[in-house]
């Protein structure tokens, strides 16, 4: 994982060499196709790989990096590629410290128009021999890449796998990566993974929450284990990832924990140690075979492969059924009740039973389903009931049908309160562009006045929030500044809050977060905004 610090420059020279790239869309993949079930990858195998990375640290001045162990891993992950039959390719990174080589390996079966591309960066810092930063990843996307291989089915899009040069100093080789594709070539890009850090020995499970679909898949495996997942912030923009993202391609992920600091409810989700970095030899001459957690380097190993069964391995034919609600929202005070119908229709092949259930409720409601099961074509109803003690807000309730052969699911938005609500959001995300602006506005229902200091949550990446100046338009069209651009070294936007004195503002109307780039050089997206008015 990258922490890079640079110095700001060229402002004139780049100022105006923005491309606009339009933002691939991805279907919604919360359903479970009938495809041939993903490996268990084998965590000996995953582990041999990381052992040989450390073995070519030895050899090479104790780490991986440029000018140490770095081309002698690339090697290593080569050999493997091509004996299993990949179209492997060496890329030159003329801007990576060395001109050292960024890894390419496909796999020549699928749709070439559609690519599902996986990527970990193969380089380590001097400080050692990156086992866990990033020898994880690299092995275990080598481990998904032979597997794949092994078992050789249907393809119905194209698998690529790429082992990055110089994340360490910048993102670099990703970088180089996407800029050097054709336009054309990059829009055949339909989701980029990416896997950095995914054995650490106090370990989080964190999901990337940049696109909803993509998350999806990820955390349907986990809830296959019972494995509970986090969102992911403490790597938004520090990785591999970011160079995509940026390029308009969707993203997603895996991630154990870098140096941040595990939580209290985190030691009772997770177990551990709360109170202590994740990765207590992040970045250090310790981060060697033994810095590595099996559990989670087991779980993401087969998280990935089941990832890539799903996105890209071809559909068998079989039954299947579809699910859907109407309503798919509504409002009731605490205390009272809604009902929802739950429609489903056979889509292929034989009608089958479908168990019905509802998750994410709020604290003190219940969900009925009368009938509880019915065969694909039949129809229910759900009963939502809350209680007196429901908190007021806004929940996103999900409705499961769970099949014979598939499983599907259907969303549906319950407010509680809505009277009393005071809390708006907009998940559109925008693109920040090098010198540009950004204009995001949610319409407050609220009634009365705002209550000063009005509260905003930012969420977004950027890869020097330093160049950012934000500020608050009110409906009355008077601007409130929010953050004014700082000074160097650069930090990742991630997520952040802030108090904005208002005055004599009504609560209700068109609030609008204003987002500047005064700087070049660097860029990103706001994902998520939201105030409470």
């Amino acid at each position: 994982m990258n922490t890079k610090k640079r110095l700001r420059a060229g402002l004139a020279a780049l100022a105006g060499m923005a491309l606009a790239l339009s933002v691939a869309t991805l279907p919604a993949q919360a359903d479970v196709q009938t495809v041939a079930a993903a490996p268990d990858i084998s965590l000996a195998n995953v582990k041999a790989h990381l052992n040989q990375f450390q073995s070519i640290a030895q050899q090479n001045g104790g780490n991986r990096a440029p000018g140490g162990g770095y081309n002698a891993s690339v090697s290593f992950v080569e050999q493997k590629l091509r004996a299993a039959g990949y179209t492997v390719s060496r890329q030159t990174c003329t801007s990576c410290a060395g001109q050292t080589p960024n890894l390419i390996a496909e796999w020549p079966k699928g749709d070439a128009n559609q690519v599902i591309m996986l990527g970990a960066h193969l380089d380590s810092v001097s400080a050692g021999a990156g086992i866990n930063d990033n020898g994880t990843g690299s092995a275990a996307i080598l481990e998904v890449a032979l597997s794949l291989a092994s078992a050789n089915p249907e393809m119905a899009k194209r698998v690529r796998f790429g082992w990055w040069a110089d994340e360490e100093s910048g993102l670099r080789g990703s970088r180089y990566y996407v800029s050097s594709l054709p336009a054309a070539e990059r829009t055949k890009i339909k989701t980029y993974l990416n896997f950095d850090m995914i054995g650490s020995r106090n370990w989080g499970h964190f999901v990337y929450d940049d696109v909803s679909s993509v998350k999806a898949v990820f955390d349907e495996y986990f809830r296959s284990i019972n494995v509970p997942t986090e969102g992911d912030s403490e790597g938004d923009g520090r990785s591999d990832h970011a160079s995509f993202k940026s390029a308009g391609i969707p993203v997603g992920g895996l991630a154990t924990g870098a140096g941040a600091i595990k939580s209290s409810s985190q030691q009772q989700k997770w177990g551990g140690t709360a109170g202590a970095a994740y990765d207590n030899c992040y970045h250090r001459s310790c981060d060697t075979t033994s810095n590595v957690a099996d559990t989670p380097l087991d779980r993401n190993s087969d998280a990935i492969a089941y990832a890539v069964w799903k996105l890209a391995v071809a559909a068998t034919q079989g039954n299947d059924f579809s699910l859907a609600l109407s309503p798919s929202s509504g409002s009731v005070q605490p205390g009272q009740s809604t009902t929802v119908a739950v429609n489903t229709q056979t889509t292929q092949g034989s009608a089958q039973a479908v168990a019905l259930a509802a998750t994410g409720l709020p604290a003190g409601a219940t969900a009925s389903f009368s009938p509880a099961s019915v065969q694909s074509g039949g129809a229910s109803t759900l009963t939502i009931a809350t209680s007196s003690t429901t908190p007021e807000g806004t929940s996103q309730i999900t409705v499961v049908g769970d099949g014979v052969n598939v499983d599907h699911t259907a969303q549906y938005t319950l407010t509680v309160g809505t009277a009393s609500i005071r809390t708006f959001a907009n998940d559109t995300d925008y693109p920040i562009t090098d010198l540009g602006t950004v204009r995001s506005t949610v319409t407050s229902t609220a009634t009365g006045d705002a209550v000063s200091p009005v509260k905003l949550t930012v969420t977004g990446t950027h890869t020097c929030s330093e160049d950012l100046r934000i500020s608050l338009q009110s409906p009355s069209n008077r601007s409130y500044s929010v953050k004014a651009t700082g000074s160097l070294p650069c930090t990742d936007l991630g997520t952040r809050t802030y108090s904005v004195p208002v005055t004599g503002e009504a609560a209700g109307g068109s609030w609008t977060l204003v987002v500047y780039d005064a700087y070049s050089q660097d860029t990103g997206t706001l994902d998520t905004w939201n105030i409470t008015v």
